[in-house]
């Protein structure tokens, strides 16, 4: 199983990789997981899939650390793929994460520091892609409804609102959950400005939350039932 994150110049961001790939391991003794990442930090997905070819192994699940469907999902990952088509290794590429589910809007809710709020802001990265900001809408709404709150989105690029702009746009002790798998300057930068706003509480990266855990593994799952029934 090779994991695939984004990457970061921050070494919190590639230690929270590595510590949900140990988690995944952990929780499926039967897999062999790798932590590997598009960008900064090392190693890059195509050199281990390489590896794991010159070392005998014959499949290969590659699952997107991603929260969103946006570029690196939807062209740079792809493309690893297509470039390893040649290698001796059948390779099956995994759904991104950040399909709304149950498991997701757990770990959301679990990581909260308080649940003592009147209304809460879904902070994440940012992206111009507009499609993968309506799965960023609908986990703010899944959230809302499971906590019964008002809840908002804000992003720290690409698009608004801004995280002191989300938090100011709403009413009494606001706290922000974090649409971000792992800490970096972009979470930094939101945590910043809500706090600056007022924000009452502000909840961790997902990280290894044992939610993510499980949601890895039925992407997995998913993706290896998709490659039997395609055989």
């Amino acid at each position: 199983m090779v994991l695939v994150a984004h990457g970061s110049r921050d070494p919190r961001a590639a230690a929270a990789t590595s510590a949900l790939a140990t988690a995944v391991a952990e929780a499926h003794p039967e897999w062999e997981v790798h932590a590997s990442y598009l960008d900064h930090a090392g190693p890059r997905p195509l050199d281990v899939l390489r590896w794991l070819s010159v070392s005998g192994c014959r499949r290969a699940v590659v699952v997107p650390l991603l929260l969103t469907a946006a570029y690196h999902g939807k062209v740079d990952i792809p493309a690893v793929v297509r470039e390893a088509s040649s290698l001796d290794l059948d390779i099956t590429l995994a759904d991104v994460l950040g399909t709304v589910s149950e498991l997701l809007v757990d770990g959301l809710v679990r990581r909260l520091p308080t649940t003592e709020l009147d209304a809460v802001v879904l902070a994440a990265a940012g992206t111009r892609d507009a499609a993968a900001r309506t799965t960023v809408a609908a986990a703010a709404e899944a959230l809302g409804a499971r906590l019964g709150l008002p809840c908002t989105v804000a992003y720290a690029s690409a698009a608004p609102p801004t995280a002191d702009v989300a938090v100011a746009s709403l009413p009494g002790r606001v706290g922000v959950a974090a649409y971000f798998l792992a800490p970096g300057r972009l979470y930094d930068k939101a945590v910043e400005a809500a706090r600056a706003a007022g924000a009452v509480a502000v909840a961790p990266p997902l990280e290894d939350a044992p939610e993510l855990v499980t949601l890895v593994g039925l992407k997995v799952a998913g993706a290896l039932n998709q490659g039997l029934v395609a055989a």
